[in-house]
């Protein structure tokens, strides 16, 4: 079974998306389900991770109720004010909700670049933990120093790193990402999402641009800790789903059947599903 492990939905008149600009043309409408089912169909997808584009929780009481009604979405990636003095008792709120499979501040867009690093947002990493929750962490290649600490600190608290934290592909990549993600690689509790690599680079990207940081990826981190998405609608910057489907079953080439489909859903399931319960999942499955 294949799955998706990145994709949004978004719907303007919310005006929580602080992001998303006019600017951004080709994605700045609405998308939802019904957007997104015909192109799973093709692609032979049949499960989602449906991620936060808001830093609110209205917008993932939002996903969570578009997850309750849509059949392919497996579950809800939200977000939560970690720095709340009562930021425990939210998430334990958010996390009744079965639905609810991880949390992600949007630590990109945080000014402070020591942000992971704040003693009062402990109490939030503890909760994820204690509630089987994900931390996925949408991170910049200068953060990871700070992520590799906040790793140590919770070796039981499972971290997903999105879009490989997004390395310079065109500025070129510095040794300090490969050295710094092969750190991260270390820790049995860090995955790393092969995602968002196109639009980094943009409309004109290549293979042979993603192809070295695919093999580092895969050669830290192995088989079993990689997991696939396709960071749609905002992929349709730089590409479409079609497109980047096509990319991924050329950087998988070569790789086992196994190997292929533990990236392509196996991984995502495991750490994202099975922790909640959610491993026999009630959602369609092709077959």
């Amino acid at each position: 079974m294949k799955l998706d492990a990145h994709q949004h939905f978004w719907q303007l008149s919310r005006g929580d998306y602080g992001w998303l600009t006019p600017e951004l043309g080709v994605i700045y409408r609405d998308f939802g389900p019904e957007h997104l089912a015909p192109l799973l169909a093709t692609a032979e997808v049949d499960a989602t991770i449906l991620v936060q584009a808001a830093p609110t929780e209205a917008e993932t009481r939002f996903m969570l109720d578009i997850a309750a009604r849509t059949p392919f979405v497996a579950g809800v990636v939200g977000w939560c004010d970690f720095e709340a003095a009562d930021a425990p008792a939210r998430i334990a709120a958010l996390a009744a909700d079965a639905h609810l499979v991880g949390l992600r501040p949007m630590v990109q867009d945080i000014a402070d670049d020591d942000w992971l690093l704040r003693p009062d947002i402990i109490p939030a990493f503890e909760a994820l933990q204690r509630h089987d929750l994900v931390f996925d962490a949408l991170v910049l290649p200068r953060h990871l120093p700070r992520l590799l600490r906040v790793v140590a600190a919770h070796p039981e608290l499972s971290i997903v790193i999105d879009h490989a934290a997004k390395p310079d592909f065109r500025g070129g990549i510095s040794p300090a990402w490969f050295a710094d993600m092969a750190a991260l690689a270390r820790h049995p509790n860090v995955v790393c999402k092969l995602s968002g690599f196109l639009t980094e680079i943009g409309p004109d990207w290549r293979m042979d641009e993603i192809m070295p940081v695919f093999a580092h990826l895969l050669a830290q981190f192995g088989q079993k800790r990689l997991i696939w998405g396709s960071d749609w609608p905002v992929l349709n910057l730089a590409s479409d789903y079609a497109g980047w489907v096509r990319a991924s079953e050329q950087l998988l080439t070569g790789l086992s059947t196994s190997g292929r489909d533990a990236i392509l859903g196996a991984n995502a399931r495991r750490i994202y599903l099975a922790n909640r319960g959610k491993e026999g999942f009630r959602h369609a499955q092709r077959g």
